[in-house]
């Protein structure tokens, strides 16, 4: 039976925060709207539609927001164009060590599919997954767990067998919500409702993947 590992992007394979920091601050600026670095903090994890319509509250016509939006991931694209990015910490060890221990590895986002293309590519790591699921392939954000079960379909793997690791409190939700395990990375926020949760990838023991899926039937108990 495949085993599949699904991993989120932004904050998780990759470190883009500054850059999309630096892409808000600039186009909500221009449109007379700033925004605090808390403001953008609170964002992770959720779709552009549903930041913008915090933000702009009643002037959140649907013109706007994709305007804004566009111009935003634009604006993103070119930072990492321009700059580069690297994974995170351990990305590259445990997608490997994954990789050889025979699970199915896709990629799924709240991002567009063309940041989506566009970080896997600069990090050089497409070969590593079998599918990418992006903002435009679901009609629900996290924390719903349509991302999540899209991604599993796209790769032939049940929910039960399906392992989600994210670095926000709403994609940790919406792998629960998916019935799937789940583990919590971050140094930015704490993730209590993860059944493992760790400040890095490295941190992990080297069988958390295999013991999480031995303990599916055993849903809220964090093996130890």
């Amino acid at each position: 039976m495949i085993k599949a590992v699904l991993w989120d992007l932004d904050g998780t394979l990759v470190d883009s925060a500054e850059f999309h920091w630096q892409a808000w601050r600039d186009v909500m600026a221009g449109a007379g709207l700033p925004i605090t670095h808390d403001q953008f903090v609170q964002s992770f994890g959720k779709r552009n539609d549903l930041i913008l319509s915090g933000w702009l509250g009643e002037d959140a016509g649907p013109e706007r927001l994709r305007r804004l939006s566009e111009e935003k991931e634009a604006r993103f694209r070119a930072l990492v164009r321009a700059h580069g990015i690297e994974p995170l910490p351990g990305v590259r060890e445990w997608v490997a060590r994954l990789q050889d221990d025979g699970w199915l590895q896709a990629i799924a986002t709240s991002a567009p599919r063309l940041n989506l293309e566009t970080m896997v590519d600069a990090i050089r790591m497409r070969h590593c997954f079998a599918a990418g699921v992006a903002a435009e392939d679901v009609t629900r954000g996290k924390p719903d767990p349509e991302v999540f079960l899209v991604a599993a379909l796209r790769i032939g793997a049940e929910p039960h067998r399906s392992i989600v690791v994210e670095d926000a409190p709403t994609g940790v939700e919406a792998g629960r919500r998916a019935g799937m395990r789940t583990v919590g990375v971050s140094l930015m926020h704490t993730l209590p409702v993860a059944d493992v949760y760790v400040g890095t990838l490295p941190e992990l023991p080297a069988d958390t993947f295999d013991r999480l899926l031995a303990s599916t039937s055993a849903r809220g108990r964090t093996p130890s």
